[in-house]
C-alpha cells in the first residue's frame, strides 16, 4: 500500500525576484481607477497602513521573504525525511497550457521529464543571479502519472492526461514550486507529477491569467461574454478525496503538494483589486488548522471568486485528500500580507 505525505506550499512569483514584494501597491496608487478612498494610507485597513509604513512596505518586504524562505526550507526537510518516491504537485495553469485550444478543469502530465528557462523572459534580477539561459530539468513520473489518471477513470472522475505540451513546457505554478523547494540549490532528486486545475475559470481566457489594475480588468468582457467557470471548489474536494484513495492504493510512496498563495488581490472586486480577503483567509485558515472539513466542503465557485480564492482550489485538492485520510495539520502556519498581493499559508500532514 501507497504511503502519502501531504503539503501546502505557495509559488508567489515576485519571490523569484529581488526587490521590494509591495511594488503592485504603487502601481494601484497611479492607476485612475482607483476609488478616491484608498488612495492615502489613511483610508486603508490599520494593518495594511502597518505593513506599508514610512518606506512603502520594504521593511514588511524583507520580513515576507524572510518567513517564506524559512517555511520553504522546512517544507523541503519534510519532503527529504519523507524520500517520496515522486511529488503530485496540485498547481493552476495560467494560460500557458489551457488555451482557446483546449481548457479542462483538470489534467495530469504524464511527462517523462520538463525543461524550463525561468528566466529566459526575466522581468528583473532573478533571487539567485541566475543566467538568462539557465535551464532546469525536472524529472517526470509517467507510471505514477498513469496510474493516477486510470486511477481517477475507475473511480468516475473524468480526467484529462498529456504526454507532451501544447504551448509551455510547463507552467510557472509548477516550475516556481521546484525552485522554492530547491532553495539552496542543492538539487530536487524527485520526480513530478504536475495536476493541472483550471483555477482561473471565467477569467482565464479574457485576461490570459494575469494579474489586473481597476483600469485593466474594466476593459474585460462581463456577463455571458465571460468564459466558462473552473470545477466548483467541492469537486476539487470530491477529486482529492479521489486522488488519495487512488495513490493508496499504489506501490509508492508519494508528497502531494497543493501549490498557491492564497486570496489573491487583483481577483478580489468588492477590495477594488487592492488587498485580498484577509478575514475570508483566515477563516478558512482555521478551518483547515481544526480540521473543519465541512467548511472547505461546501463552498461554491461563486463564494470563491468573491473572495479572490481562485488558486485556493489546489488546496481544495489537498484538503479533499487529507480528509479522505483522517489528517490534520501537524504543522501550519499563516502569514498575513496586505500589501504583496496575497497571504500565504504552509502546512505539513505527515503520514
Amino acid at each position: 500500500m501507497g504511503e502519502i505525505l501531504g503539503l501546502g506550499i505557495t509559488h508567489y512569483p515576485p519571490m523569484s525576484y529581488k526587490g521590494n514584494l509591495a511594488g503592485r501597491i504603487k502601481l494601484l496608487l497611479a492607476d485612475p481607477m482607483l476609488p478616491e478612498g484608498l488612495r492615502s494610507p489613511a483610508g486603508w485597513h490599520p494593518t495594511m497602513r502597518e505593513q506599508w509604513g514610512a518606506d512603502e512596505g520594504r521593511e514588511h518586504s524583507d520580513r515576507h521573504r524572510a518567513d517564506l524562505i524559512h517555511h520553504f526550507r522546512k517544507a523541503r526537510a519534510e519532503l527529504d525525511a519523507f524520500a517520496p518516491d515522486f511529488v503530485l504537485l496540485w498547481g493552476d495553469d495560467q494560460y500557458e497550457n489551457y488555451r482557446e485550444d483546449g481548457v479542462p478543469p483538470f489534467s495530469v502530465l504524464a511527462y517523462d521529464a520538463f525543461e524550463a528557462q525561468p528566466w529566459k523572459h526575466a522581468r528583473g534580477e532573478n533571487w539567485w543571479d541566475e543566467p538568462a539561459d539557465k535551464t532546469f530539468t525536472i524529472a517526470g513520473h509517467r507510471p505514477g502519472a498513469k496510474h493516477l489518471a486510470t486511477g481517477l477513470l475507475a473511480e468516475g472522475v473524468d480526467i484529462a492526461y498529456a504526454y507532451r505540451p501544447r504551448h509551455h513546457p510547463l507552467g510557472h505554478a509548477f516550475v516556481n514550486s521546484v525552485l522554492y523547494l530547491d532553495m539552496e540549490r542543492k538539487g530536487f532528486p524527485y520526480p513530478v507529477v504536475p495536476f493541472t486545475v483550471n483555477a482561473y475559470g471565467r477569467w482565464l481566457i479574457a485576461a490570459h491569467g494575469g494579474a489586473l489594475t481597476p483600469s485593466q480588468a474594466a476593459k474585460l468582457p462581463g456577463g455571458a461574454d465571460l468564459d466558462p467557470p473552473g470545477p466548483q471548489p467541492w469537486r476539487c474536494f470530491q477529486v482529492g478525496a479521489a486522488v488519495a484513495r487512488t495513490l493508496a492504493r499504489s506501490p509508492w510512496r508519494v508528497a502531494v503538494i497543493a501549490s498557491s498563495s492564497w486570496s489573491h488581490s487583483f481577483l478580489v472586486a468588492k477590495h477594488a483589486l487592492m488587498f485580498p480577503d484577509v478575514e475570508s483567509d483566515r477563516r478558512y485558515y482555521e478551518a483547515l488548522r481544526d480540521g473543519d472539513w465541512q467548511t472547505w466542503r461546501d463552498t461554491s465557485t461563486e463564494e470563491a471568486e468573491d473572495r479572490g480564492h481562485h488558486e485556493l482550489l489546489n488546496w481544495f485538492c489537498l484538503a479533499g485528500a487529507m480528509a479522505e485520510l483522517g489528517r490534520r495539520p501537524d504543522e501550519s502556519t499563516f502569514l498575513e500580507s496586505w500589501i504583496s498581493n496575497s497571504d500565504k499559508v504552509f502546512a505539513v500532514f505527515r503520514p
